[in-house]
């Protein structure tokens, strides 16, 4: 039998491994460390056989305790379902005026309406509800169908020029391109413009305005201020919705953009339409 090796250097044995001269020391794992290793193996084998581990074909070993996470899950959202059962009643028999007045059922409504508008509304409204180019910011106090809380519930629950819907909002601005020469449409556009910030040229905007009481005044108001009936937008606010700048103002005269929103009573439910009104009339802009 050969004599075991000792490192010359540390003074441990060897384990009689050597690769290109290189010998590896014989240092054994502490005890304590060892039997925690076995300690893991045996508690992985007991976790294996209590609870769902072992893949199969189609699913996995049940385990002796029959547990399931997803049952879990499932038990918690039942219950917090039972939960919110009063609290939609609750919405679902009263006005979105009462609901509103009702601090703790205001806030439960906030929640819900929250949530709805994450799902169905922020692709066009901003996960923010901050808008962008064609969609309204609902954050601000500019309304083109109104802001109080009636006017907010019938346009989210009816639409906007939604054909499928008989009591959606309609109103179309008209082409002007036939009806301004294109004098004209400079001299309204640098009066429009010239509400809220100086336009190219300014001796336009005189001439503008008579073109604009002439054409704009019945649907906008004498003041450009906007109809909330027609939904005609608040042209001296400094808030643009198709686009800023006087060339934008004479492709809309010229040739309007009109847009639209879906009527989201039929596919929501009239409950989580009040709880998106409560929500949205939250935002800070609400009248």
């Amino acid at each position: 039998m050969s004599e075991k090796h000792i490192d010359e250097v540390s003074g441990v044995e060897t384990t009689g491994h050597e690769w290109d001269g290189i010998r590896e020391l014989n240092n054994p794992m502490p005890r304590w460390w060892v039997w925690t290793f076995y300690a893991t193996i045996l508690w992985a084998i007991g976790y294996a056989v209590a609870y769902p581990a072992i893949p199969m074909i189609t699913s996995t070993t049940k385990g002796l305790l029959g547990f399931s996470s997803r049952a879990e899950l499932q038990q918690d959202l039942d219950l917090a379902k039972a939960g919110q059962v009063k609290f939609h009643d609750m919405i679902a028999t009263k006005t979105v005026q009462e609901i509103d007045a009702d601090p703790g059922l205001r806030e439960f409504a906030i929640a819900g309406g929250a949530s709805a508008f994450k799902v169905n509304c922020a692709p066009c409204h901003g996960s923010g509800a901050s808008g962008g180019p064609g969609f309204p910011n609902l954050n601000d106090d500019d309304w083109l169908w109104g802001g109080d809380l009636d006017s907010i519930e019938k346009t989210i629950a009816h639409g906007i020029r939604f054909d499928a819907d008989a009591d959606t909002h309609v109103s179309e601005m008209p082409a002007f391109k036939e009806i301004l020469d294109a004098t004209q449409t400079e001299q309204v556009a640098a009066y429009v413009w010239g509400l809220t910030n100086t336009p190219s040229k300014p001796e336009l905007a005189e001439a503008g305005k008579q073109v604009f009481a002439d054409n704009c005044a019945a649907c906008h108001g004498e003041d450009a201020r906007g109809k909330v009936d027609m939904g005609a937008p608040n042209l001296a606010d400094a808030i643009w919705l198709k686009g800023r700048g006087e060339d934008a103002i004479i492709r809309q005269v010229n040739s309007p953009k009109h847009g639209m929103m879906p009527a989201w009573s039929a596919r929501l439910g009239e409950t989580t339409v009040k709880e998106l009104t409560v929500f949205v009339h939250s935002l800070g802009g609400g009248t």
